[in-house]
């Protein structure tokens, strides 16, 4: 056996997984068939067996299944894919019912199909390291849990009780565990687990009950119920609803998963197991699947393991930063940092604007403190970190300045030049611009190699992404120190060069904007709204145009028409932007903020917005012929073929930043594994064929370039 040692010492089978070339221990072929091996092992000594011990030889426990070999797999593997699940299944079953304590020592994380694992231990013994992770994270790679999890969970919590770890994939640490019953006993250190497992299996060893598991006894009774209870069967009824409404029918394995959990509770364990079996089969070779791990697994560990940061530069932990600007941005950007640790300069024109800023932090954090997540020492603390002030020599000293100021380039460049020699020696300025080319923002700075754009996601406490922009000067110990510094405020950073929006900004309007052409053309604004919704979108485009002020576009509208004149050019505005001009400039409405846009925003309490009534007269036409699956494909088309030409570019330099760029930055939906993976999964032939219809229906926008095609294949992943 090559990843699993056995020993057989004083009647204890001690089972030590431990993949070799791998940080991590890995549900891989030849695992499975090392289980095979140890489980026939074991049932042969069976007589001279006490007690078995699971353990890792890793600083995890065990990470789950094989991510590449599922990404091999095709729909016509299915049938394949279920002996497997069944024969490890098959395995864990033997192991569990053969009449002696199996006992598992988790000295690390184990997620997936890692849990599971754990999960055959009849006694589960835990470090008690907060920072451990347990649980079923499946759902959120378009798969569920199927080498038992779902059949043990449900059987352990209920099925009201399981919901959210199954359902939702939601993690839990060692402590949270134990609360649960899903672990029996915590430990200070890895080094304390085999005694406390050698104590459970001598209480257990020969005594009249053999070890079992809860299920496996004739008394065993469903926490809270099966379906057949009348309350279970009442808050069952309205699941599938409610899953419909969070899914919008676009994921496929929450559906599953919570089919095999009802399913599962109504039949014998065994059966169940089988249930959840063909569920994962039909799930797991979906593209939906495909796509999701492509980007939630690969993608996004390509991006958390630095292959967009420049290479052979020293880690940097950035020590004191300056935040220029107070409002709604900066405060954000001063809570993210005090909130990982980082003395914050927060400084704006005023104390009282400053103060205002730091004030956001205190709200954040007065609630993390009401709801039990953040002591009120830690409080103080964070606080403490935050130095509020209108004066620039508190500055002094900063490691890193950012500006968070108006998009103004007038003012951008004065704040830059007043702050910037305050910097330390060695120190670098960024911009939180989120349109104006970085390299035309750097000709402010007297060391243009050390001026950067560091685009944040608003709101800053939510948002995942942070989008780093390299300009023509920038250099690499720059971009490594901003990148790190992204990294440090827990963030998922992605690096694009520079261009006007950059790559999040551009492609974002792209799909607002598209939505905006679609009401020039008489659709209904409802229908525009409905179909932005239901290809998976967060909300539909204008009511996002909304959210993010429609003011804020014409400013943009504006500041690139006289960029363009300052070049000697002239603009020429999309009919989407010209509309919200006119929104603006003709009927006064600026955006959600100023309480009226495309929406109307009731003053009363509770009141919901409602599609501004005056919309229709103004612009829907009943002649305009229109079809919902079209206007889906155009909002995601048009902002895939606008990530493809950003990759065309340079904008772009690696399709993993534009897939996690897409999903956690523009709301592209995470269905799709994000803009690029959308052209991938279709086919680039099926991708291209479809541009060209719909370029020739609603225009250049569509259109892809053969220089386009030959890029979206040359970056083609493959596994």
């Amino acid at each position: 056996m090559k990843t699993i040692h056995y020993e057989l010492s004083d009647g204890i089978a001690t089972l030590t997984f431990d993949e070799p070339g791998s940080p991590v221990n890995t549900m891989c072929r030849q695992w499975q068939d090392d289980l095979d091996a140890v489980t026939a092992q074991i049932v042969k000594e069976k007589e001279a067996i006490r007690g078995i011990i699971l353990s890792s030889a890793k600083s995890t426990f065990f990470a789950g299944a094989d991510i590449k070999a599922l990404m091999r797999s095709k729909p016509s593997d299915a049938a394949v894919l279920f002996a497997e699940i069944e024969r490890m299944k098959k395995n864990f079953r033997t192991l569990e019912t053969m009449g002696k304590p199996v006992v598992s020592c988790l000295n690390g994380a184990a997620l997936g199909g890692g849990w599971e694992v754990a999960l055959v231990g009849h006694y589960r013994v835990a470090v008690d390291d907060p920072k451990i992770r347990f649980g079923l994270p499946e759902i959120t790679l378009g798969l569920i849990p199927g080498a038992s999890g779902i059949t043990k969970m449900t059987r352990l919590l209920g099925l009201m009780g399981a919901q959210p770890y199954i359902l939702e994939g939601r993690l839990f640490n060692p402590l949270e565990a134990l609360g649960l019953g899903l672990v029996h006993e915590l430990v200070q250190d890895a080094r304390d687990l085999r005694p406390a497992a050698l104590a459970w299996i001598k209480t257990h060893d020969g005594s009249a009950a053999p070890a079992h598991h809860p299920w496996d006894d004739k008394n065993y009774r469903m926490p809270g119920g099966t379906p057949s209870d009348p309350m279970v069967a009442a808050a069952l009824s309205v699941m599938p609803a409610i899953l419909k409404k969070t899914t919008r029918g676009l994921y496929p394995a929450p559906e599953a998963a919570l089919a095999a959990m009802v399913e599962g509770a109504q039949v014998d364990f065994d059966t169940a197991l089988r249930i959840e079996s063909r569920y994962l089969a039909k799930v797991a070779v979906t593209p939906v699947a495909r796509a999701m791990i492509n980007t939630f697994f690969f993608n996004l560990n390509a991006i958390k393991s630095g292959q967009s940061r420049p290479r052979n530069i020293p880690r940097y932990q950035p020590q004191k930063v300056g935040v220029l600007g107070a409002g709604m941005m900066g405060a954000g950007i001063a809570w993210a940092q005090a909130s990982r640790g980082i003395a914050t300069v927060l400084k704006d024109v005023s104390q009282d604007k400053a103060d205002a800023g730091k004030a956001w932090s205190a709200k954040l954090a007065h609630s993390s403190v009401v709801k039990g997540r953040m002591k009120p020492e830690d409080q103080t603390a964070l606080l403490a970190r935050i130095t509020a002030t209108d004066s620039a020599a508190d500055l002094a000293g900063c490691d890193l300045i950012i500006e968070a100021v108006f998009e103004s380039r007038d003012l951008k460049a004065k704040v830059t030049q007043e702050a910037e020699p305050l910097l330390m020696p060695g120190g670098f300025f960024a911009s939180n611009t989120s349109t104006l080319p970085i390299s035309s923002l750097a000709k402010a700075s007297a060391r243009s190699e050390k001026f950067i754009g560091i685009h944040f996601f608003s709101p800053v406490d939510k948002m995942k992404l942070v989008e780093i922009i390299r300009g023509r000067q920038t250099d690499d110990e720059t971009v490594a120190r901003a990148f790190d510094y992204v990294q440090a405020l827990g963030k998922i950073p992605i690096v694009v060069n520079d261009s006007r929006g950059f790559y999040t900004s551009r492609t974002f309007g792209t799909f607002v904007m598209e939505g905006a052409a679609m009401l020039c053309e008489g659709i209904p604004a409802a229908a525009i709204e409905n179909a932005g919704i239901q290809a998976g979108m967060p909300v539909g485009p204008l009511a996002v145009l909304d959210e993010t002020a429609l003011s804020l576009s014409v400013h943009v509208l504006d500041q690139t028409r006289s960029d363009f004149s300052a070049e000697g050019k002239t603009y020429s505005a999309a009919p989407g932007e010209l509309l919200v001009e006119r929104m603006v400039k003709e009927f006064k409405r600026s955006g959600r903020a100023a309480g009226a846009g495309f929406y109307d925003y009731p003053l009363e309490k509770n009141a919901k917005k409602f599609l501004w009534p005056d919309l229709k007269p103004l612009f829907e036409r009943q002649q305009t012929p229109w079809e919902i699956n079209e206007l889906k494909d155009r909002l995601l088309y048009r902002q895939a073929v606008e990530t493809a030409r950003c990759l065309n570019e340079g904008v772009l330099c690696s399709v993993h930043d534009a897939n996690i760029g897409s999903l956690f930055g523009i709301g592209f939906p995470a269905w799709t594994g994000g803009a690029m993976q959308f052209i991938y999964g279709l086919g680039v032939d099926a991708f291209s064929q479809r541009c060209d219809e719909l370029a020739a229906k609603f225009g250049a926008g569509f259109a892809l370039t053969d220089a386009v095609k030959e890029t979206i294949r040359q970056h083609q992943p493959v596994y």
